[in-house]
Protein backbone atom coordinates (compact mmCIF):
# COMPACT_ATOMS: atom_id res chain seq x y z
CA UNK A 1 0.00 0.00 0.00
CA UNK A 2 2.05 2.87 -1.31
CA UNK A 3 0.83 6.27 -0.11
CA UNK A 4 0.38 9.35 -2.25
CA UNK A 5 2.04 12.31 -0.50
CA UNK A 6 0.09 15.55 -0.79
CA UNK A 7 2.01 18.70 0.13
CA UNK A 8 -0.11 21.81 0.02
CA UNK A 9 -0.12 23.07 3.60
CA UNK A 10 2.65 24.99 5.31
CA UNK A 11 1.58 24.03 8.83
CA UNK A 12 0.14 21.05 10.63
CA UNK A 13 -3.12 19.48 9.47
CA UNK A 14 -6.22 19.77 11.67
CA UNK A 15 -9.06 18.07 9.77
CA UNK A 16 -9.92 15.97 6.71
CA UNK A 17 -13.32 15.45 5.08
CA UNK A 18 -14.40 13.58 1.95
CA UNK A 19 -17.46 14.67 0.02
CA UNK A 20 -20.37 12.24 -0.18
CA UNK A 21 -19.35 10.91 -3.61
CA UNK A 22 -15.81 10.25 -2.39
CA UNK A 23 -14.14 11.96 -5.35
CA UNK A 24 -13.00 15.09 -3.46
CA UNK A 25 -10.99 15.42 -0.25
CA UNK A 26 -11.03 18.66 1.77
CA UNK A 27 -8.18 19.41 4.17
CA UNK A 28 -7.86 22.05 6.91
CA UNK A 29 -4.64 23.12 8.58
CA UNK A 30 -3.14 25.71 10.90
CA UNK A 31 -2.21 27.74 7.85
CA UNK A 32 -5.01 29.92 6.53
CA UNK A 33 -6.17 28.04 3.44
CA UNK A 34 -8.47 25.02 3.36
CA UNK A 35 -7.59 22.95 0.29
CA UNK A 36 -9.49 20.56 -1.99
CA UNK A 37 -7.83 17.57 -3.68
CA UNK A 38 -8.84 14.86 -6.11
CA UNK A 39 -9.37 11.83 -3.89
CA UNK A 40 -8.13 9.22 -6.36
CA UNK A 41 -4.72 10.59 -7.39
CA UNK A 42 -4.07 13.34 -4.80
CA UNK A 43 -3.83 16.22 -7.29
CA UNK A 44 -4.56 19.60 -5.78
CA UNK A 45 -7.70 21.14 -7.23
CA UNK A 46 -7.76 24.47 -5.41
CA UNK A 47 -7.75 26.47 -2.18
CA UNK A 48 -10.20 28.68 -0.29
CA UNK A 49 -8.60 32.00 0.64
CA UNK A 50 -10.11 34.38 3.18
CA UNK A 51 -9.40 33.16 6.72
CA UNK A 52 -6.94 34.97 8.98
CA UNK A 53 -6.33 32.19 11.48
CA UNK A 54 -5.90 28.44 11.82
CA UNK A 55 -8.79 26.52 10.26
CA UNK A 56 -9.99 23.84 12.69
CA UNK A 57 -12.63 21.92 10.73
CA UNK A 58 -14.81 21.84 7.65
CA UNK A 59 -17.82 20.12 6.14
CA UNK A 60 -19.15 19.85 2.61
CA UNK A 61 -22.80 19.85 1.56
CA UNK A 62 -24.44 16.69 0.23
CA UNK A 63 -24.36 17.97 -3.37
CA UNK A 64 -20.72 19.12 -3.02
CA UNK A 65 -21.78 22.69 -3.87
CA UNK A 66 -20.90 24.40 -0.58
CA UNK A 67 -18.13 24.15 1.97
CA UNK A 68 -18.28 25.44 5.55
CA UNK A 69 -15.12 26.08 7.58
CA UNK A 70 -14.51 27.07 11.22
CA UNK A 71 -11.47 29.13 12.10
CA UNK A 72 -9.50 30.71 14.95
CA UNK A 73 -10.15 34.12 13.33
CA UNK A 74 -13.57 34.00 15.06
CA UNK A 75 -15.52 33.26 11.89
CA UNK A 76 -17.16 30.32 10.15
CA UNK A 77 -17.30 30.81 6.40
CA UNK A 78 -19.45 29.41 3.62
CA UNK A 79 -17.71 28.83 0.28
CA UNK A 80 -18.66 27.90 -3.26
CA UNK A 81 -16.82 24.58 -3.71
CA UNK A 82 -16.25 24.86 -7.46
CA UNK A 83 -15.16 28.52 -7.70
CA UNK A 84 -13.50 29.00 -4.29
CA UNK A 85 -15.56 32.15 -3.75
CA UNK A 86 -16.46 33.14 -0.18
CA UNK A 87 -20.26 33.26 0.07
CA UNK A 88 -20.89 34.30 3.67
CA UNK A 89 -19.07 34.77 6.96
CA UNK A 90 -20.62 34.03 10.37
CA UNK A 91 -18.94 36.19 13.02
CA UNK A 92 -18.43 35.16 16.65
CA UNK A 93 -16.86 36.52 19.84
CA UNK A 94 -14.47 33.57 20.03
CA UNK A 95 -12.69 31.11 17.73
CA UNK A 96 -15.03 28.78 15.79
CA UNK A 97 -13.90 25.17 16.14
CA UNK A 98 -16.29 22.46 14.93
CA UNK A 99 -18.66 22.84 11.97
CA UNK A 100 -21.13 20.40 10.42
CA UNK A 101 -24.06 20.59 8.02
CA UNK A 102 -27.30 18.89 9.03
CA UNK A 103 -29.09 16.40 6.76
CA UNK A 104 -30.60 18.57 4.02
CA UNK A 105 -27.90 21.25 4.42
CA UNK A 106 -30.47 23.80 5.70
CA UNK A 107 -28.82 23.98 9.13
CA UNK A 108 -25.26 23.98 10.43
CA UNK A 109 -23.95 23.40 13.95
CA UNK A 110 -20.91 25.47 14.93
CA UNK A 111 -19.00 25.49 18.24
CA UNK A 112 -17.07 28.43 19.68
CA UNK A 113 -14.22 28.21 22.19
CA UNK A 114 -13.92 29.61 25.69
CA UNK A 115 -12.01 32.81 25.00
CA UNK A 116 -11.38 35.80 27.30
CA UNK A 117 -14.71 36.15 29.18
CA UNK A 118 -16.75 34.15 26.66
CA UNK A 119 -18.00 30.68 27.58
CA UNK A 120 -17.90 27.88 25.00
CA UNK A 121 -21.10 27.64 22.96
CA UNK A 122 -22.81 25.34 20.48
CA UNK A 123 -24.76 27.37 17.90
CA UNK A 124 -27.18 26.30 15.20
CA UNK A 125 -27.39 28.52 12.11
CA UNK A 126 -29.91 28.50 9.28
CA UNK A 127 -28.24 28.06 5.90
CA UNK A 128 -30.30 29.85 3.25
CA UNK A 129 -30.58 28.45 -0.26
CA UNK A 130 -30.54 32.00 -1.60
CA UNK A 131 -27.52 33.90 -0.29
CA UNK A 132 -29.46 37.16 -0.20
CA UNK A 133 -31.56 35.66 2.60
CA UNK A 134 -28.56 34.47 4.65
CA UNK A 135 -28.34 35.99 8.15
CA UNK A 136 -25.90 35.79 11.05
CA UNK A 137 -28.61 34.96 13.60
CA UNK A 138 -28.47 31.72 15.59
CA UNK A 139 -31.53 29.47 15.71
CA UNK A 140 -30.23 27.94 18.95
CA UNK A 141 -27.37 28.61 21.38
CA UNK A 142 -26.33 25.96 23.93
CA UNK A 143 -24.10 26.97 26.85
CA UNK A 144 -23.16 25.42 30.17
CA UNK A 145 -20.35 23.13 28.99
CA UNK A 146 -17.08 23.51 30.86
CA UNK A 147 -13.93 23.51 28.74
CA UNK A 148 -13.48 23.62 25.00
CA UNK A 149 -15.95 21.72 22.79
CA UNK A 150 -13.81 19.90 20.23
CA UNK A 151 -16.62 18.33 18.20
CA UNK A 152 -20.34 18.86 17.75
CA UNK A 153 -22.23 16.67 15.26
CA UNK A 154 -25.84 16.07 14.31
CA UNK A 155 -27.65 12.97 15.54
CA UNK A 156 -30.11 10.90 13.49
CA UNK A 157 -32.74 12.93 11.57
CA UNK A 158 -31.26 16.19 12.93
CA UNK A 159 -33.20 15.66 16.16
CA UNK A 160 -30.16 15.78 18.42
CA UNK A 161 -26.69 17.32 18.63
CA UNK A 162 -23.80 15.32 20.10
CA UNK A 163 -20.93 17.23 21.73
CA UNK A 164 -17.56 16.17 23.15
CA UNK A 165 -14.47 17.99 24.30
CA UNK A 166 -12.07 18.97 27.07
CA UNK A 167 -14.25 17.87 30.00
CA UNK A 168 -14.14 14.25 28.69
CA UNK A 169 -17.95 14.02 28.69
CA UNK A 170 -20.14 13.24 25.68
CA UNK A 171 -23.52 14.97 25.74
CA UNK A 172 -26.63 14.57 23.60
CA UNK A 173 -28.85 17.67 23.27
CA UNK A 174 -32.29 18.24 21.81
CA UNK A 175 -31.57 20.26 18.64
CA UNK A 176 -34.79 22.30 18.88
CA UNK A 177 -34.96 23.17 22.57
CA UNK A 178 -31.31 22.87 23.57
CA UNK A 179 -32.29 20.60 26.47
CA UNK A 180 -29.66 18.13 27.71
CA UNK A 181 -30.97 14.61 27.06
CA UNK A 182 -28.05 12.34 28.00
CA UNK A 183 -24.45 12.44 29.08
CA UNK A 184 -21.79 9.76 29.14
CA UNK A 185 -21.05 7.83 32.31
CA UNK A 186 -18.01 9.09 34.25
CA UNK A 187 -16.83 5.56 35.11
CA UNK A 188 -17.07 3.91 31.68
CA UNK A 189 -16.41 7.10 29.68
CA UNK A 190 -13.16 8.84 28.78
CA UNK A 191 -10.88 10.11 31.53
CA UNK A 192 -9.15 12.88 29.56
CA UNK A 193 -9.93 15.36 26.78
CA UNK A 194 -11.92 13.93 23.86
CA UNK A 195 -10.04 15.06 20.76
CA UNK A 196 -12.17 13.64 17.98
CA UNK A 197 -15.55 12.16 17.15
CA UNK A 198 -16.70 10.39 14.00
CA UNK A 199 -20.05 8.83 13.05
CA UNK A 200 -20.72 5.54 11.29
CA UNK A 201 -22.13 5.84 7.76
CA UNK A 202 -25.64 4.90 8.97
CA UNK A 203 -25.35 7.18 12.05
CA UNK A 204 -26.34 4.32 14.38
CA UNK A 205 -23.07 4.54 16.33
CA UNK A 206 -20.07 6.82 16.63
CA UNK A 207 -16.47 6.63 17.81
CA UNK A 208 -14.57 9.03 20.06
CA UNK A 209 -10.80 9.35 20.48
CA UNK A 210 -9.22 10.72 23.63
CA UNK A 211 -5.90 11.77 25.13
CA UNK A 212 -6.47 8.98 27.70
CA UNK A 213 -4.99 6.63 25.03
CA UNK A 214 -8.26 4.99 24.07
CA UNK A 215 -11.08 5.20 21.55
CA UNK A 216 -14.65 4.22 22.39
CA UNK A 217 -17.64 3.18 20.29
CA UNK A 218 -21.07 4.45 21.42
CA UNK A 219 -24.72 3.94 20.49
CA UNK A 220 -25.99 7.20 18.97
CA UNK A 221 -29.47 7.10 20.51
CA UNK A 222 -28.88 5.64 23.97
CA UNK A 223 -25.23 6.68 24.50
CA UNK A 224 -24.46 3.12 25.59
CA UNK A 225 -20.77 2.23 25.47
CA UNK A 226 -20.33 -0.61 22.94
CA UNK A 227 -16.57 -1.12 22.55
CA UNK A 228 -13.25 0.27 23.80
CA UNK A 229 -10.00 0.24 21.78
CA UNK A 230 -6.89 0.64 23.94
CA UNK A 231 -3.66 1.96 22.48
CA UNK A 232 -0.35 3.21 23.87
CA UNK A 233 -0.47 6.80 22.72
CA UNK A 234 -2.89 9.75 22.99
CA UNK A 235 -5.52 9.51 20.24
CA UNK A 236 -6.00 12.65 18.12
CA UNK A 237 -8.09 11.26 15.28
CA UNK A 238 -10.51 8.38 14.69
CA UNK A 239 -12.78 7.12 11.93
CA UNK A 240 -15.04 4.14 11.16
CA UNK A 241 -14.81 2.22 7.90
CA UNK A 242 -18.06 2.57 5.92
CA UNK A 243 -17.76 -0.92 4.42
CA UNK A 244 -15.69 -3.12 6.76
CA UNK A 245 -15.64 -3.91 10.47
CA UNK A 246 -12.55 -1.78 11.07
CA UNK A 247 -11.82 1.47 12.84
CA UNK A 248 -8.67 3.56 12.46
CA UNK A 249 -6.93 5.48 15.25
CA UNK A 250 -4.15 8.03 14.92
CA UNK A 251 -2.21 10.17 17.34
CA UNK A 252 1.19 10.44 18.95
CA UNK A 253 2.96 12.20 21.75
CA UNK A 254 2.94 15.96 22.26
CA UNK A 255 4.82 18.02 19.71
CA UNK A 256 7.25 19.27 22.36
CA UNK A 257 8.54 15.71 22.91
CA UNK A 258 8.72 14.79 19.26
CA UNK A 259 12.13 16.23 18.43
CA UNK A 260 13.80 14.04 21.05
CA UNK A 261 12.82 10.75 19.42
CA UNK A 262 13.10 8.69 16.28
CA UNK A 263 9.95 8.80 14.13
CA UNK A 264 9.25 5.14 14.90
CA UNK A 265 9.58 5.70 18.64
CA UNK A 266 7.02 8.51 18.50
CA UNK A 267 4.41 5.97 17.37
CA UNK A 268 3.09 8.12 14.55
CA UNK A 269 1.24 5.40 12.74
CA UNK A 270 -2.41 4.97 11.87
CA UNK A 271 -3.56 1.83 13.67
CA UNK A 272 -6.42 -0.36 12.48
CA UNK A 273 -8.59 -2.26 14.93
CA UNK A 274 -11.31 -4.85 14.35
CA UNK A 275 -14.51 -3.01 15.27
CA UNK A 276 -16.18 -6.00 16.91
CA UNK A 277 -13.25 -7.95 18.36
CA UNK A 278 -11.36 -4.81 19.48
CA UNK A 279 -8.08 -6.36 18.33
CA UNK A 280 -5.37 -4.48 16.47
CA UNK A 281 -5.11 -5.81 12.91
CA UNK A 282 -2.47 -3.55 11.35
CA UNK A 283 -0.80 -0.18 11.13
CA UNK A 284 0.41 2.31 8.54
CA UNK A 285 3.57 4.27 9.30
CA UNK A 286 4.83 7.35 7.54
CA UNK A 287 4.14 10.65 9.28
CA UNK A 288 7.03 12.50 10.95
CA UNK A 289 4.83 13.73 13.76
CA UNK A 290 1.51 13.06 15.44
CA UNK A 291 -1.48 12.26 13.22
CA UNK A 292 -4.14 14.96 13.71
CA UNK A 293 -6.75 13.93 11.13
CA UNK A 294 -8.06 10.71 9.61
CA UNK A 295 -10.85 9.96 7.14
CA UNK A 296 -12.09 6.91 5.26
CA UNK A 297 -13.28 7.40 1.71
CA UNK A 298 -17.06 6.74 1.58
CA UNK A 299 -16.39 3.80 -0.77
CA UNK A 300 -14.21 2.17 1.92
CA UNK A 301 -11.38 1.48 -0.53
CA UNK A 302 -8.96 4.17 0.64
CA UNK A 303 -8.22 6.44 3.57
CA UNK A 304 -6.22 9.60 4.18
CA UNK A 305 -4.29 10.91 7.16
CA UNK A 306 -3.09 14.41 8.02
CA UNK A 307 -0.16 15.04 10.32
CA UNK A 308 1.69 17.59 12.38
CA UNK A 309 4.28 17.42 9.57
CA UNK A 310 1.98 19.30 7.16
CA UNK A 311 1.49 16.37 4.80
CA UNK A 312 -1.70 14.61 3.76
CA UNK A 313 -1.06 10.95 2.97
CA UNK A 314 -3.57 9.17 0.75
CA UNK A 315 -3.62 5.36 0.96
CA UNK A 316 -5.46 3.03 -1.41
CA UNK A 317 -5.93 -0.34 0.30
CA UNK A 318 -4.31 -3.48 -1.12
CA UNK A 319 -6.39 -6.57 -1.83
CA UNK A 320 -4.98 -8.07 1.41
CA UNK A 321 -7.01 -5.58 3.42
CA UNK A 322 -10.30 -6.75 1.90
CA UNK A 323 -9.45 -10.39 2.58
CA UNK A 324 -8.52 -10.13 6.27
CA UNK A 325 -9.98 -13.10 8.11
CA UNK A 326 -10.41 -12.87 11.85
Amino acid sequence: MRPILMKGHERSLTFLRYNRDGDLLFSCAKDLTPTVWYADNGDRLGTYRGHNGAVWSCDVSRDSARLITGSADQTAKLWDVSTGRELFSFRFDAPARSVEFAIGDALAVITTDNFMDHVPTVQVKHIAEDLDDQTDESALVITGIKGRINRAVWGPLNRTIITAGEDATIRIWDSETGKLLRESDKESGHQKTISSLSKSSDWSHFITGSLDKSAKLWDTRTLTLIKTYVTERPVNAVDISPTHDTVVLGGGQDAMNVTMTDHRAGKFEAKFYHKILQEEIGGVKGHFGPINALAFNPDGRSFSSGGEDGYVRLHHFDSDYFNIKM
